[in-house]
C-alpha cells in the first residue's frame, strides 16, 4: 500500500499517521520527493481501512499495489537509486563500465588487463576469483588468492573491484571487495541473499538463466529486506530455444526493470551472446534501451583463457568499443565519471 501525502502536510499529523500504522504491525518506508512525499506500507494491509486513511487531511491519495516486492518497487521509491562505489556512481543518469577477465588466472595476466581496461576508460575492474563451472573438471578459479590479486590491482589502478561469491562461507574473504556479484546460478540462493542483506556493500545481482523479472526483483527484495539497499540488477541473457548464441539477451528487460524498480540496471553482453563480435552491437542496444552500465569480459590472450575465451574481447578491441560506448552513453544523456 502507498499513501501519498499532501504537499504541505503538517509534520505532527504525518508522524501520528505513521505511529498508527506501526501500531498495526506494519513497517513504513518514507520517500521524500521534490513535490511529493510517499509512505510505503509494508506488511499485511488487508485489514487497513483505506477510507479512514483517505479522510485524513494530510493524505492526498491511497493506493494498493499488487507486486509482492516493496523495497525494490519504484512505486515506493520514485527517484532512481544512485549507488556510489568508491566515487564511481551508477544509476540516476550515471553510467559505468566494468571490465576485466572472466577468471583471475595469474598476477601478470590480471595486472596487464587491469592497466589496459583502465586506459580504455573502464571505471570498475571485474574478475572471477571463484568460478561456477558446468564441468567439475574446468578451471574453478584461484579462490582467496584471486581476491588478493584483485585487491592488488585495485591498489595499482585505483579501480574498485567486483567479483562473484559462491557461498555464505566465503563472506569473510569478501570484506574488502567493493562490489559482491551474485551469479545467475545463485540468484535464488535465498540463504546467501539474506546474509548479503546484513552487510553495507553494493551487490550486483544477476538474473538467472530461466527466471522472470519478478523473480529477479524478489531476489533483490531478499537482500533489501535485510537492510542493504545497494542492489544493482544485471540482465545477462536467458536460456531460450535459440542455439546460435550462448543465451538470448532480453533487451526488453531493461526498460521493464526501469519501469518496475528504482534500482540501477546493468547488462552483460559477453555472457548474453558468448560471441566476441556481438559484444559491441549488444552494448549499443543496451545503452539505447536505458541501461545504467555494462559488464564486459576482456582478456589479453583469449585463445589461452582458462574460461570463456570465445566471448572475451582483446584489449585493443575493448578500447575501440569503449570509444563508441562513451559517445552513445552521452548521446542518451548518461554521465560517465
Amino acid at each position: 500500500m502507498i499513501i501519498i501525502l499532501k504537499e504541505k502536510a503538517a509534520p505532527q499529523k504525518v508522524q501520528q499517521l505513521i505511529q498508527d500504522m506501526e501500531a498495526q504491525g506494519l513497517s513504513i518506508h518514507q520517500s521524500q520527493g521534490v513535490n511529493t512525499t510517499l509512505l510505503g506500507i509494508v506488511g499485511d494491509t488487508s485489514k487497513v481501512d483505506i477510507e479512514k486513511i483517505q479522510a485524513l487531511d494530510v493524505v492526498a491519495q491511497v493506493k494498493r499495489i499488487q507486486e509482492p516486492y516493496k523495497s525494490a518497487n519504484r512505486k515506493f521509491h520514485p527517484q532512481d537509486t544512485v549507488i556510489d562505489i568508491r566515487g564511481k556512481k551508477i544509476g540516476g543518469g550515471h553510467f559505468q563500465v566494468a571490465a576485466g577477465p572472466c577468471s583471475v588466472e595469474s598476477r601478470e595476466q590480471l595486472m596487464t588487463i587491469a592497466d589496459q581496461v583502465k586506459d580504455a576508460g573502464a571505471g570498475i575492474l571485474r574478475g572471477g576469483a571463484f568460478k561456477p563451472r558446468t564441468s567439475p573438471y574446468a578451471f574453478q578459479g584461484l579462490g582467496a588468492q584471486g581476491i588478493e590479486l584483485l585487491k592488488e590491482a585495485r591498489e595499482r589502478t585505483g579501480m574498485p573491484i567486483v567479483t562473484e561469491i559462491m557461498n555464505i562461507g566465503h563472506l569473510p574473504l569478501f570484506e574488502d571487495v567493493d562490489v559482491i556479484q551474485v551469479g545467475a546460478r545463485n540468484m535464488q540462493n535465498f540463504e546467501l541473499l539474506k546474509e548479503l542483506g546484513h552487510i553495507d556493500k553494493p551487490i550486483l545481482l544477476k538474473r538467472g538463466l530461466a527466471n522472470t523479472l519478478e523473480e529477479l526483483l524478489m531476489s533483490a527484495e531478499y537482500i533489501m529486506s535485510g537492510g542493504n539497499e545497494k542492489v544493482i540488477l544485471c540482465e545477462r541473457g536467458i536460456r531460450t530455444f535459440e542455439t546460435s548464441t550462448r543465451n538470448t539477451l532480453d533487451i526488453s528487460a531493461i526498460p521493464m526493470l526501469k519501469k518496475k524498480s528504482h534500482l540501477p540496471v546493468v547488462v552483460d553482453p559477453s555472457h548474453a551472446s558468448g560471441i566476441v563480435w556481438m559484444v559491441e552491437p549488444l552494448s549499443m542496444a543496451a545503452i539505447a534501451a536505458g541501461a545504467d552500465g555494462l559488464i564486459i569480459e576482456v582478456h589479453n590472450c583469449p585463445e589461452k583463457a582458462l574460461s570463456d575465451g570465445a566471448q572475451s574481447l582483446r584489449p585493443e578491441q575493448f578500447s575501440q568499443i569503449m570509444d563508441k560506448i562513451k559517445k552513445t552513453a552521452v548521446f542518451f544523456g548518461k554521465t560517465m565519471e
